[in-house]
């Protein structure tokens, strides 16, 4: 079973994605701690409506290596095997990266190398801009490059001539929901090889 931490600076709408997916079996994981640097960041809350255990660790005055020791321990400290950034706003020093080295998924909301850097409806944006016929999201270990690395997992969807950012947004979001349950299934299975 992988005890995963997962950290976030909005909604956490593939949390609620990964909650459901233990609920019903899909993925054999548990959540042993939620981190935001966002105190009003919803996917506190959803941590807290679903009984997990999580906690606000301030960026604010600290640099980003003070701030990933502080994770860091929090991490150690819940038992955490393997994290997950679902919309964490924040880039990583190169020590926690170094230190978490293959341990760590980010959730990018575009189809690798294509947007990366960007974030959240900025992604969505350039891609109806662009007149992209196709997007997705990609799931990838993270590096000390931002974006940049190796992929594990992309999901595609088609744009339609009548999306907006919300509504491709949306659809998005249900890819990363799905694209994150395999990861689990796949970092589960190398753990257990």
């Amino acid at each position: 079973m992988l005890k995963l931490g997962i950290m976030g600076s909005t909604r956490g709408t593939d949390l609620q994605a990964i909650i459901n997916g233990i609920n019903n079996g899909s993925i054999d994981a548990q959540v042993n701690i939620v981190i935001s640097n966002n105190k009003e960041a919803y996917i506190l809350e959803r941590a807290e409506l679903n009984k997990l255990p999580f906690k606000f660790i301030s960026d604010q005055e600290i640099s980003r290596e003070e701030f990933g020791n502080r994770a860091t321990k929090v991490l150690k400290d819940n038992g955490v095997d393997f994290i997950l950034l679902i919309g964490f706003m924040k880039i990583l020093s190169t020590k926690f990266c170094r230190e978490w080295s293959d341990k760590i998924l980010n959730v990018h909301p575009s189809l690798l190398p294509k947007y990366a850097g960007g974030m959240n409806n900025k992604v969505h944006q350039q891609v109806l801009e662009s007149g992209d016929l196709e997007t997705g999201c990609t799931i990838h270990f993270v590096t000390e490059e931002v974006d940049q690395g190796p992929i594990l997992i992309q999901k595609r969807c088609k744009v339609e001539s009548s999306d907006t950012v919300n509504s491709l947004k949306e659809r998005v979001q249900i890819l990363e929901g799905e694209a994150f349950i395999e990861a689990i299934n796949l970092l589960d299975k190398g753990s257990s090889a």
